[in-house]
């Protein structure tokens, strides 16, 4: 899955849970500064009831009273003692233990969603600092094709992930009806940078020193010297690198990964050299 695709998933599925925390949080607000009110019933049977005076007068009583006092028919009443002085619950005067439970659970929230995102984004971003998921300079372009040879053919980097091999000048005809420029700008310098994986499950695929051939020990895939596929279940042939040569050193975008050539693409037309690291046989 391409870096585009999964942030076309993540992004749209953050914001989604972001509103709904910021629905509930409202919703919350809402029902905390509700005030109920007095259905028709209730209201038509308090009208029957007789209040006791210590209670309060009910919007009847005063509108009563006030027509009473105008008509100069009420008698005023004697002033009530001052209620002592209570002070307030210390609870009420800031935030409720209900409030900050609330805003601790959406604060957390919002922090582990925050985390979240960014871990996500740190994955699927492209490192720039250097190592896999960068442009890797390799080293000066002769350097590199002496690495190989040294090492029998096949030279594997590390810090990218990657094989190089040595590609030959006389398939570069080939290799132009098949493979991409960005393909093309390496094999034309004389190399061919390949990802280590397998793309039938995801193994490491080693070479065989004995056939001069990728040969992967999960489920038999072969792949030639420029991991064209030869063999085996795997669905196309080894995904590779686009590669540079500026100034006369190699750089490597590891954080492009170019699928592999379709079944059937043989450009070089390398056979076997010899016998088979997994045994049986080598071609298709």
């Amino acid at each position: 899955m391409s870096t585009g695709t999964i942030l076309l998933i993540v992004i749209p599925l953050l914001v989604v849970l972001a509103g709904v925390l910021l629905a509930g949080a409202a919703r919350r607000r809402e029902t905390d500064a509700a005030v109920g009110g007095l259905s028709r019933e209730t209201r038509k049977r308090d009208k029957g009831v007789t209040l006791d005076a210590d209670l309060e007068p009910t919007g009847q009583d005063v509108e009563r009273e006030a027509r009473l006092a105008q008509s100069g028919k009420l008698v005023p009443a004697e002033p009530a003692p001052l209620e002592p002085y209570t002070p307030p619950d210390a609870e009420t005067l800031g935030v409720t233990r209900r409030q900050f439970l609330n805003r601790a659970i959406l604060g957390f929230t919002g922090f582990s969603l925050a985390a979240f995102g960014g871990a996500v984004l740190a994955f699927v971003w492209p490192n720039a600092q250097g190592g896999f998921g960068s442009k890797i300079r390799v080293g000066n372009i002769d350097d590199v094709k002496a690495s190989i040879v040294e090492n029998g053919g096949f030279f594997y980097v590390p810090e990218g992930r990657m094989w190089i091999t040595e590609y030959p000048s006389d398939a570069l005809e080939k290799a132009a009806q098949v493979y991409s420029p960005a393909e093309l700008t390496g094999m034309e310098a004389g190399v061919n940078t390949l990802f280590q994986t397998c793309p039938h499950l995801g193994c490491r695929v080693p070479n065989c020193d004995s056939s001069q051939w990728f040969e992967c020990p999960c489920h038999g895939s072969r792949y030639n010297r420029v991991g064209e596929k030869r063999g085996g279940p795997a669905p196309r042939g080894m995904d590779r690198f686009p590669a540079t040569v500026s100034g006369g050193v190699l750089e490597v975008d590891t954080g492009v990964r170019i699928q592999g050539p379709p079944i059937g693409t043989n450009t070089t037309g390398q056979e076997p050299e010899g016998p088979s690291c997994l045994g049986g046989t080598t071609a298709e």
